[in-house]
């Protein structure tokens, strides 16, 4: 061991002697260059973690040699003595630190040992695509206990365009954290996500009219049928590499079924993709599903539904089978896009095929309890939004108070008004 003044000369001449060694600092105590056999160098220091003779000696790596300068080296050296005579053990805390995961990396956990254990696959597959596609390309390589309240706000800040999804982000977040904290991974309730203010959410529902529902079918039964015709962009170099016959696409007869069965029954799409045979009562009329978003659920099938279904073929175990039979279909977004492009409804999502089916219930005067206990809804909440369409008692009202009044204005007090139906 040697003692000198630890400058950019004398760090440059020091060479490997076939051993590890250290130069130290003659002028700051703890502060030296260590040498490896390979001749690699870094910058150290050395303390006693306590007081006494017994206190532990630790070992700081601070950089390599050419990451930073003699100079700064030692001024960092002297930052991490000074909390050493306050009584902290910056060695230890950064032994600790490299055992915190990534963000990323508290997210596989987060999505392995908690969502998939305890959530239904649908929320799973959810949570595992907000944090695959957003989550960890922003901010994966931090450090889980360093992610700022800062960082997670720019990352909401910048999905302004989709404040859905926006809040979605800062719930999985949330949720994620909350799992880290009862993990002990991080300090418990400590969340990057708290008290940042969500974006206002317009509720995106979109009721199908009858006339929208007529181009629909016809767009879906062409589709199954002699397909849908689709034209090519001959500006494009690929376009005179395309066939010349009759360019159209067809839809499987499953899809087209799947799309008939979201509106006859009004349905989530993946009630209607997951669907076993085992699950469909053709004597009793009624899908008994095991499982849903609100627990077991039972679907009634009327006349159109049962039809849409006694003329599907069984190619395994579910009523619309993927490309391999054994396994359910993954989604409806090409045909569904090819069918709504054809009819003019780009925009309509699948799941306004629900709100179609409810509308047409509370339009007709059902009552909401009744297309409530239809969809499978938990919560009466979840069904007032129909509200407004339920005007059956509304326009009741406004025919006896109107005719009230242009009886008063045409001098026929006594006149007869219409009744107001009473709802029981």
């Amino acid at each position: 061991m040697t003692a000198q003044r630890i400058t950019k000369r004398s760090v440059e001449a020091l060479q490997t002697s076939g051993g590890e060694f250290t130069v130290w600092d003659d002028a700051l105590t703890g502060f030296g260059v260590r040498v490896r056999p390979t001749g690699a160098k870094s910058y150290v220091v050395v303390y006693r973690a306590g007081s006494g003779r017994g206190a532990p000696v630790r070992r700081y790596t601070i950089a390599a040699v050419g990451k930073i300068t003699p100079e700064r080296a030692r001024a960092r050296a002297k930052v991490i003595l000074a909390a050493v005579a306050h009584g902290h053990d910056p060695a230890n805390q950064k032994t600790a630190e490299r055992g915190v995961p990534t963000v990323a990396e508290l997210a596989d956990r987060f999505v392995t040992d908690h969502v998939r254990a305890k959530r239904k696959a649908g929320t799973a597959e959810f949570y595992r695509d907000i944090l695959d596609r957003i989550v960890k390309p922003a901010v994966g390589t931090t450090k889980a206990d360093k992610l700022t309240r800062l960082q997670v706000g720019r990352l909401h800040s910048s999905l302004a365009d989709t404040p859905f999804q926006a809040n979605r982000v800062l719930a999985v977040v949330g949720s994620m954290y909350a799992f880290a904290g009862r993990a002990g991974i991080v300090p418990e309730g400590i969340s990057p996500a708290r008290g940042i203010d969500k974006f206002k959410e317009s509720r995106r529902e979109r009721f199908l009219t009858s006339e929208e529902l007529e181009r629909l079918g016809s767009a879906i039964r062409e589709a199954e049928t002699t397909g849908i015709p689709w034209s090519v962009d001959e500006t494009k170099p690929t376009a005179k590499h395309m066939p010349k016959a009759k360019r159209s696409t067809r839809i499987a007869p499953s899809a087209a079924a799947a799309l008939r069965l979201l509106l006859f029954t009004g349905c989530r799409l993946r009630e209607i993709l997951h669907l076993r045979w085992e699950h469909v009562d053709f004597e009793r009329g009624c899908l008994f599903l095991p499982d849903s978003k609100s627990g077991r659920k039972t679907i009634i099938l009327n006349a159109p539904a049962l039809a849409v279904l006694s003329t599907m073929d069984r190619l395994g175990p579910y009523v619309v089978p993927g490309d391999n039979p054994e396994r359910p279909r993954r989604d409806l977004k090409r045909p569904w896009d090819g069918v709504t492009k054809r009819s003019g409804l780009t925009g309509v999502r699948l799941h306004d095929l629900r709100h179609t089916y409810a509308s047409f219930g509370a339009g007709g005067g059902l009552g909401l309890p009744i297309i409530g206990r239809l969809l499978g809804h938990a919560q009466s909440a979840t069904t007032a939004r129909y509200t407004h369409l339920d005007n059956d008692p509304l326009r009741c009202a406004s025919e006896a108070i109107a005719g009230r009044i242009a009886a008063a204005m045409d001098g026929r007090p006594k006149a007869v008004t219409l009744p107001i139906r009473k709802h029981g």
